[in-house]
């Protein structure tokens, strides 16, 4: 039961992260085009040079925010891929690989802090909400250095990791 109850968890935010990416494409999308527009706009006006230099940054201000999108949109595609393939499970004993749910405690001057990350192929950074808003992760990818310290590691075990130039020791407390 708690097993089947942990997968539903781990595919509740991997369809939180797929709305992330739908919403930073739909957002995207929207500042592609509204920069766009306002080049051509711009373009079809210019009398000056300094008119077509703003035409000229409102179109690469469209390019950027084209790329962004291209870049959700194969995150995206890489996460209905891995999910596609079935979520793996985890156990106690298990090693922390890509689709594991990790909870870690932080030792830091101020004390111990406890996380729960999801390791998952794309997603570095982003924040997804538990079920009916119980608590919240964070997902790290194998290529973070957060993922590189934990992958390979399993309960019990503590791994130093050094994030914005800080070096902390983080205990794995479970592996799911």
């Amino acid at each position: 039961m708690l097993r089947h109850m942990t997968q539903d968890r781990k595919r509740h935010f991997i369809d939180e992260l797929k709305r992330h990416y739908e919403q930073v494409i739909s957002g995207a999308y929207r500042a592609e085009t509204s920069a766009a527009a306002a080049a051509d706009a711009l373009r079809s006006e210019a009398r000056t040079k300094d008119e077509a230099k703003s035409a000229s940054s409102e179109a690469g201000l469209a390019l950027s925010h084209r790329r962004r999108r291209q870049h959700a949109k194969d995150e995206l595609e890489s996460l209905i891929a891995f999910a596609a393939r079935g979520l793996p499970r985890f156990g106690r004993g298990s090693a922390v690989g890509v689709g594991a749910l990790v909870d870690v405690s932080i030792e830091s001057e101020d004390g111990t802090e406890e996380r729960t990350l999801f390791l998952l192929p794309v997603g570095a950074g982003t924040e997804l909400t538990g079920p009916g808003g119980d608590g919240f992760i964070s997902v790290v990818t194998p290529a973070s250095p957060v993922g590189k310290a934990l992958c390979g590691a399993r309960a019990g075990d503590a791994v130093e990791v050094t994030t914005r130039g800080e070096h902390r020791e983080w205990t794995i407390v479970d592996v799911i």
